[in-house]
């Protein structure tokens, strides 16, 4: 990789991290093109990018940006999920990790905040909002469906 290269994945990686309100980091050693491809598909049907980093640039890349505190991550074979919503990067990783124990998440970031191993798997068992709204409807509808049974058996009934 030369000069301008470098140059230019530093100003992609920098631009990354400023416009992302999530950051997962994790390790996946041993994971072949087609598991990164599955990962890489899952990520991104839950509405998150993901990326194989190069831990020199990425740290570069961090200064200035409110990830800084996570460079002492970037050590070893490190990819990085990233999402504008608190949820889907660290749902869709914790949940890929649960099939397949070659990708280790070691941790993350959210707003100006450091995410512990323990802080994405809480994060990824929240509901998302698609489920949230479905509960808020359901629970909306509810009385009206029961106040119809009850209205419609008792006009059965004569």
């Amino acid at each position: 990789m030369n000069r301008e290269e470098k140059a230019q994945l530093l100003a992609e990686l920098n631009e990354l991290f400023n416009n992302a309100d999530t950051i997962v980091v994790s390790h996946y050693k041993g994971l072949t093109v087609e598991e990164v491809s599955e990962l890489r598909d899952n990520i991104r049907k839950a509405g998150a990018g993901f990326r194989v980093t190069k831990n020199r640039i990425t740290r570069l890349a961090l200064k200035g940006t409110k990830f800084e505190a996570l460079a002492d991550l970037f050590v070893g074979p490190t990819a990085i999920a990233f999402a504008n919503d608190p949820i889907s990067a660290c749902k869709a990783c914790v949940e890929f990790a649960k099939t397949n124990e070659k990708l280790l998440v070691i941790g993350g970031g959210m707003g100006n905040g450091v995410l512990s191993v323990d802080d994405v798997k809480r994060l990824a068992a929240t509901p998302s909002m698609d489920e949230l709204r479905a509960k808020i409807i359901g629970l909306l509808q509810a009385p009206a469906a029961q106040l119809a049974r009850v209205t419609k058996a008792y006009s059965e009934k004569e």
